[in-house]
């Protein structure tokens, strides 16, 4: 039915067999992450007050991009009803994307494929909350994949969230139960933003006289997508006493986008800053199909850009490191010298700063002693011809790629097209000090380009940080803009697959990889290698924060595909790097040049476990040993300890669900890890330093005798392509039981338990400490991870007494993680 006609509230009662269906599918595909659809499921199970459990349902953010999923539900939790019957508690929408994120979000198919009205609904700037009833008459609310702690409720959304619908009821003189009733008698979840700065803060200011839950939607509880007009939902929020989210209509897509355009040039609609639109219709696949109600939203860059700025720039100050000022140069100098001032007339704004109390005000005292709202400052920088199309020169590509994905490909084609500068990793030789001579060569082709490719896998965190250290100390200025081949964990046989068929159909036209000379099995495994160290783009942390942009392109595409991908994003970010823009032809000739008419000049071989070739030149008897005719010896790194490391991801999961309930008393020391940046990079268990060998020798002796037929007796670093640090062989498997989280104010750490499957794998896979755990992280730099040792020794004594200096947190039920062991390397 056509939206405009929707008087009356759309009801469709739920279908057991279709969320029975629905169920089937996705725990079918809960089982090692990945499923015949390739996509993966996690279900986590909560329980309510009322001795009922319900299940929530997750998928990953990528796989709302597949077709034929059972539910597109962002947020979803089951029950089973008082009959025994599976059904749908809350409904969240479906995932839905940025304008130009996806091609059904591009404006040209919008056009073709949605029909009006097209309501304009304002993007509220805080969490998602949701609203249902259950068929005993209680109140279920919860956030997008949470019911929330009872027992501590200072960090709980989805409790701060209830308190909120509590106080609103009250405002019209109803109750939860009475909630619960309507909602479970629509079929339907009540869905709002919670919008409060004194629970947390966000871009946008939400004072005490604003805020609350904003109700934007009502959904019926179904595994598709129906959901109330605009209308509908105001009537509601008046009725329940909810804030009401502001809309507007338009009846022609062009003319809503001309509206977006418009009001994006300010970020201010109707006398208020915004983050954005939420734009609602309906939508058809062809012709011949029924329309369904569909979403996308249009988010503004500025003024949330130049806040997001402030804000890091302030902790970096405060930290002590330099700010980085990537847009709007001369208000944020401006500002920061404003935050020093008070900075150091109060110490203690800096300690709240950090634990992200405090951001608004600071930037608003600011913005009010110069009588000045953000908006006014970009239409100001707009009419002096600043702006985000500012960036004329010294842009530095940046490839997180593995081998196979296409990135010189990529490279060679935007070379030819604009000129761009093009440096590979590869073409340095020699061993010293290559990744700076590789900033180096970067930042000397800059000269002469406005863009330059630094061609490297930079698969790894401490390569993109070496990176753009070195370039930023040249040139300060420099714009970094990641070209991410996303590596996503349900598809890594297809990513291998595609990476195996690239490379042995080029065969030894490879800079480090000769695939018609080498053995399949060998290059193979070189490529598995490359994918198991590979650390994807997270702009959360360092270094990647630093990215200017990020630019997610996919390893199975084709790279014509790839290449018009990066050409449109950096021609949308940065127009004034381009001169003519390239017809199709010009890409597909770049690519066809690229793929046909490469060939490298500089060719160096991975071995990995080789043996030396019968042709290589004999060893003279007077040479030291190790060190063949014609070349110099080189130094084979020494394994620096064992270890058994974990999933990065599982475990900050783990901590996050601990502290979002606790206090903030008790989390204040690991908000303050993650508001500074000073959680570790990956997690593992030590098992045995090379200090501490002497503890169990043959525990060492064992090990290292696994670890060098993994490794290979002909080791040569300047050989590794893109790694100054060596690879890290896996050695077996074990696991890791979490159970309690430590910490003071100078390091935090987890106390585990190992578990192997066999006496044999025990006898190996131990720890020498007195204590197995995991260091999550330290307060500074010049505290070291090893100070865990003396953080257990002191809570063992003492335990979890904060008199001693030592807190405590245990896990409600033991995680068990699946670890990996490794030999970790000695840097050269």
């Amino acid at each position: 039915m056509d939206m405009e006609h929707r008087s009356k509230p759309p009801y469709h009662p739920q279908d057991v067999g279709k969320v029975s269906a629905m169920l089937e599918s996705l725990e079918s595909h809960q089982k090692k992450g990945r499923g015949k659809g390739g996509f993966s499921v996690r279900k986590s199970t909560f329980a309510l007050p009322n001795g009922r459990s319900v299940d929530s349902w997750r998928m990953q953010d990528w796989d709302y991009k597949l077709r034929g999923l059972p539910t597109y539900a962002r947020g979803l939790f089951t029950t089973k009803n008082y009959r025994g019957q599976p059904e749908i508690v809350v409904r969240g929408y479906d995932k839905f994307f940025n304008h130009g994120e996806v091609r059904d979000t591009h404006w040209a198919h919008v056009q073709a494929h949605t029909r009006g009205p097209y309501e304009l609904s304002v993007k509220e700037n805080g969490c998602i909350i949701f609203i249902a009833g259950l068929d005993d008459e209680s109140l279920i609310v919860c956030s997008k994949h949470s019911t929330g702690d009872r027992g501590d409720a200072e960090l709980s959304h989805a409790v701060a969230g209830e308190r909120w619908v509590e106080r609103h009821l009250q405002s019209v003189g109803k109750t939860n139960a009475d909630l619960a009733r309507k909602l479970r008698e629509m079929n339907a979840t009540a869905v709002a933003e919670l919008c409060d700065d004194s629970f947390e803060e966000h871009v946008l200011p939400y004072n005490p006289e604003v805020a609350g839950l904003y109700l934007h939607g009502i959904n019926l509880n179904l595994p598709e997508f129906v959901t109330y007009p605009g209308n509908l939902v105001e009537e509601f929020a008046d009725e329940w006493g909810f804030k009401k989210t502001m809309y507007t209509m338009e009846k022609d897509i062009m003319e809503a986008k001309k509206f977006l355009d418009s009001v994006a040039e300010t970020g201010v609609y109707n006398g208020r800053e915004t983050e954005g639109f939420v734009v609602r219709c309906q939508a058809r696949a062809s012709p011949d199909t029924p329309w369904y109600d569909w979403f996308f939203k249009y988010k503004f860059e500025e003024p949330y850009l130049m806040y997001r700025q402030w804000r890091e720039c302030t902790k970096a100050m405060i930290s002590g490191r330099t700010p980085r000022i990537k847009k709007h140069k001369q208000i944020t100098e401006q500002y920061l010298l404003y935050a020093r001032r008070r900075l150091a007339e109060n110490p203690n704004l800096g300690k709240l700063y950090n634990l992200n109390h405090g951001i608004i005000s600071l930037r608003n005292d600011f913005l009010a002693s110069r009588g000045l709202k953000g908006s006014d400052v970009i239409r100001q920088e707009i009419e002096n011809g600043e702006g985000p199309g500012d960036v004329t020169r010294n842009v530095v590509l940046v490839p997180i790629a593995t081998i196979g994905c296409g990135k010189t490909t990529v490279a060679l084609a935007l070379n030819k097209l604009f000129k761009w500068g093009h440096f590979q990793n590869d073409n340095i030789t020699g061993r010293g000090s290559r990744p700076l001579r590789f900033a180096t060569a970067v930042c000397d082709q800059l000269a002469a380009a406005p863009v330059v490719i630094a061609d490297r896998n930079n698969h790894q965190r401490r390569e993109r940080d070496q990176l753009i250290k070195d370039v930023s100390k040249m040139i300060p200025n420099a714009t970094f803009v990641a070209l991410h081949w996303v590596h996503e964990r349900r598809n890594l046989d297809e990513v291998l697959q595609a990476m195996q068929d690239r490379v042995f159909t080029r065969g030894d036209n490879h800079q480090t990889i000769q695939a018609g000379t080498n053995s399949r099995e060998e290059v193979t495994g070189i490529m598995k290698g490359f994918l198991q160290r590979f650390e994807p783009c997270d702009t959360e942390r360092e270094p990647d924060s630093n990215f200017d942009l990020v630019i997610d392109l996919q390893p199975t595409a084709p790279s014509r595909e790839n290449l018009e991908i990066i050409v449109s994003r950096l021609n949308s970010e940065y127009p004034t790097i381009f001169d003519n823009m390239p017809t199709a032809s010009d890409l597909d000739e770049a690519i066809e040049q690229a793929l046909n008419e490469y060939t490298p000049d500089i060719k160096h071989e991975l071995q990995f476990g080789k043996a030396k070739r019968s042709n290589e030149p004999k060893r003279d008897r007077n040479q030291p040993k190790g060190q063949a005719a014609g070349r110099k010896a080189v130094k084979e790194p020494k394994v620096e300890f064992f270890a058994a490391r974990v999933s990065t991801q599982r475990v900050q999961e783990v901590l996050d669900r601990l502290f979002v309930s606790k206090p903030s008393d008790v989390a204040r020391f690991y908000n303050q890890l993650k508001g500074t940046r000073r959680m570790q990079s990956e997690f593992h268990v030590t098992l045995v330093h090379r200090l501490s060998a002497g503890q169990d020798p043959g525990q060492w002796e064992q090990l290292c005798a696994l670890h060098q037929p993994a490794f290979g007796p002909l080791w040569e670093q300047e050989k590794i392509s893109n790694s100054p640090h060596p690879p890290e062989p896996g050695l077996g498997h074990c696991r890791v039981q979490l159970e309690r989280v430590i910490w003071d104010d100078r390091v935090m750490c987890f106390v585990v338990r190992l578990i192997n499957d066999s006496e044999s794998a025990a006898r190996l896979f131990k720890t020498v400490n007195r204590v197995a755990h995991i260091t999550v992280g330290t307060a500074s730099p010049s505290i070291k991870p090893v100070e865990s040792n003396a953080l257990i020794d002191r809570w063992l004594q003492n335990g979890g007494d904060s008199n001693s200096g030592v807190m405590e947190a245990e896990l409600s039920s033991p995680a068990l993680l699946d670890a990996n062991v490794v030999g970790v390397l000695q840097r050269l």
